[in-house]
This record gives structure tokens, sequence and C-alpha cells, in this order.
């Protein structure tokens, strides 16, 4: 049973980024207005690497394909977004933590892995299966 949870971990861990990305996609407008707001330069170019990052590191992290790159990445990009979006205490407290526990989370992908049922597993079987056919 414990080999499952990683996994489960995975899911609901990448949700929030695959949903977030999907919501950019469909409703960009608002999104690059609120960009402008707070006086980010670029917002249409912001939008599309936001969209790119969320989308693309929530799927490394729900196939765990590269799981520890799609974490890196977004704990990259949550970083500067939490510190520029997030900071207006007390209105903005909730979302400050809720990103701050969304690192931990991914800070435990870069230290653990992607766990047994992940494509980082079955690459790695793949390789340990390729050196003992070479010997």
């Amino acid at each position: 049973m414990e080999q499952f949870i990683p996994l489960l971990a995975r899911i609901l861990l990448s949700a929030i980024f695959i949903k977030s990305g999907i919501d950019h996609v469909l409703d960009p407008i608002s999104t690059q207005q609120y960009m402008a707001s707070v006086g980010l330069p670029f917002p249409s170019l912001l939008l599309a690497a936001t969209i790119l990052i969320l989308i693309v590191g929530g799927f490394s992290i729900l196939l765990g394909y590269q799981a520890r790159w799609g974490a890196l990445i977004l704990i990259g990009f949550l970083i500067p977004a939490t510190l520029v979006f997030h900071t207006d205490f007390p209105k903005e407290e909730i979302s400050f933590f809720k990103n701050l526990a969304l690192m931990g989370g991914l800070f435990m992908i870069i230290a653990y892995g992607a766990g047994s049922y992940s494509v980082d597993a079955l690459n790695s079987l793949s390789r340990e299966t390729k050196k003992r056919i070479r010997r």
C-alpha cells in the first residue's frame, strides 16, 4: 500500500498546477490585466511562460517524468509568483501559505523522487535491464 502514496501525492499536487495553467489559457485577458496591474512588464510574454511552466511542470509531476526537474522548475516559478502576488497580508495570507505548502511538496519530490509508479521509475528499470543485458 505504501508504494501508492507517492502516486496519490503526485496526482493531488499536480492538479493545482495543471488546472491553473488551463484557467490561464481559457481566460488570458484577466491574467494579463492582473500582471499589468502589479507592474509586471510584458504581460503577454509572461503569460505564455506561466502557462508553459504550469502545464509542463504539472504533467511532469503527474506522470513522474523528470519529476525532480519539473518540481525544481515549479519552485522557481512559485518563489517570485508568491513574492509578487501574495504578500498583501491579510488579504493574500492564505495564498501565500498555500504556495509555501506547495513548495514543501515539491521539495519532497526533489528529495525522494517520483516513487515506484512513475515514468522515472520505469525508465530506471529499463536502464538496469539494459545494463544486465550488456554484461
